[in-house]
């Protein structure tokens, strides 16, 4: 049944928040079951079971796929032309179907009501918010929630997480230089954005290091021609922290040392940056219960980032990794043995 949803889904992968495939085959197995179904935005499916309980338990899977071009071969290998499952949330979506067929044969193991949240555009724009904002778990009482991941560093069928820190916050972050071009055999007449942008990456490295704190950009773009000073640049990079108050630190020090270098080049510097997904902290009480119910291996902490931190913003919550070995996630060759599905069923079952 897992592996038999985990295909059909796989071949269908869609991109973002526009997902009515994916949507059409989650409601087609779930309207069957004695479940609300609910649509609480775009594309968003939601179950609700109602056991009869004064408060509500959330199972989150995340349901969008990747633009990469899957090169497995396998029999149930994607439809949809440049887009695949290479993260599998196909498999998360299989797990959490799964939890659904055994609630409606096994209503008396829920000690609660249980919501499930099928959850668009994880990879992208980060659907978790606007899932929260729509108060859904106001209205049915959610008070705690758990979501996994598959984790090919992890050995198969392996579970893991830790109390805490567990993902980073990841915040987008861009430095638009602007200076004045003039010829470089009269450089000292213009105001150098390349330089500028060389100074500013090596102090803004300077700046992080030794804290817990990452700041890296991965683009730079600068100047027109190789004879004329550059009159504009432009990093585009990422900062990453476990700790709000930390980044916020950091953040404000960027800004400052940004200052400073423009008045040292004559450049204009105008940092920007998103708001990105919150750090993700599992709460301790909600994973000392899951330990004591399942054998769950301790993680260290990483700074990839998931928008499952949205939701324990809003109540307490857990979310665990489950080892698949083999090719890496976001590989166009990824895949796994989908024996790891029981496992992550077996988990959410526990946590009933």
């Amino acid at each position: 049944m897992l592996s038999e949803y985990r295909r059909a889904l796989h071949q269908i992968p869609e991109l973002d928040k526009t997902l009515p495939k994916t949507a059409a085959y989650l409601r087609k197995v779930l309207e069957s079951l004695p479940c609300t179904l609910l649509a609480p935005c775009g594309d968003a499916v939601c179950a609700y079971f109602d056991f009869g309980k004064a408060e509500t338990i959330a199972f989150r899977s995340d349901m969008d796929a990747l633009p990469i071009a899957e090169q497995t071969d396998a029999p149930y290998a994607s439809t949809h032309l440049g887009c695949m499952h290479a993260c599998g949330h196909d498999g998360h979506m299989a797990i959490v179907l799964g939890l659904a067929q055994h609630l409606s044969a096994h209503p008396e193991e829920a000690s609660r009501n249980v919501l499930l949240v099928f959850q668009p555009a994880e990879e992208s724009s980060g659907g978790a918010l606007e899932i929260c904002e729509t108060g859904i778990f106001e209205k049915y009482n959610v008070t705690r929630i758990y979501g996994l991941h598959l984790w090919p560093e992890l050995e198969k069928n392996t579970v893991s997480s830790m109390a805490g820190g567990m993902m980073a916050r990841s915040v987008e972050l861009t430095m638009k230089i602007y200076g004045r071009s003039v010829h470089l055999a009269r450089y000292e007449d213009g105001a150098d954005a390349l330089l500028a942008s060389v100074r500013l990456v090596q102090a803004l490295y300077d700046l992080v290091q030794g804290t817990n704190c990452l700041l890296r950009f991965g683009k730079l773009e600068s100047g027109s021609v190789r004879n004329a000073v550059s009159d504009f640049s432009s990093l585009e990079g990422s900062i990453r922290c476990f700790d709000d108050a930390l980044f916020e630190d950091i953040w404000a020090k960027a800004q400052a040392i940004a200052k400073k270098i423009a008045a040292q080049t004559g450049c204009e510097i105008v940092p920007t940056r998103s708001c990105g997904y919150p750090p993700m902290a599992n709460d301790a009480a909600l994973l000392a219960q899951a330990r004591a119910r399942f054998p769950i291996a301790q993680t260290q902490p990483t700074y990839l980032t998931e928008d499952f931190s949205e939701y324990q913003r809003r109540v307490p919550g857990v979310f665990f990794l489950l080892g698949t070995g083999g090719e890496p996630l976001h590989s166009p060759h990824f895949d796994f043995d989908e024996s790891v599905l029981e496992t992550g069923l077996s988990l959410f079952r526990a946590l009933l």
